[in-house]
């Protein structure tokens, strides 16, 4: 079992990735890692998430970044969006996450930030009953 689940929507954002993980692993915290894009693979996304224990989600998503609020939609679990940087410095990433509609929240760090992703999980992971 995994407390957190860090989910990429293409192996071009391990970079990011990698940032979340390391702080993860720094705090012995559990984490089950995949590539799982919402556009190219929507169905094993939802099989995905349907079958994970994680308590939280991280979703690292560049371009449109529809990954974060594809998976709120799928759970009541708290779902972290990190955005990923690209041809507009990661403006379009940073907007596609912070604005989900009501009923559907997705937290979001700073664009790149995938340490401030794994550092949040790790204090909402705290809040939650052991």
């Amino acid at each position: 079992m995994a407390d957190v689940s860090v989910i990429s929507g293409s192996a071009s954002d391990a970079a990011i990735t990698n940032k979340v993980t390391k702080v993860l692993d720094e705090y012995h915290v559990t984490h089950d890692d995949q590539i799982i894009s919402a556009h190219r693979d929507p169905d094993r996304l939802d099989a995905y998430i349907k079958g994970s224990d994680a308590k939280v989600f991280i979703a690292v998503a560049g371009l449109s970044a529809a990954l974060p609020g594809v998976i709120a939609s799928k759970t009541a679990k708290p779902v972290i969006g990190v955005p990923v940087s690209g041809t507009l410095n990661g403006l379009d990433s940073l907007l596609a996450i912070a604005q989900m509609p009501k009923g559907v929240p997705v937290a979001c760090v700073g664009v790149d930030n995938g340490e401030n992703a794994a550092h949040l999980a790790i204090r909402i992971l705290k809040l939650l009953p052991q």
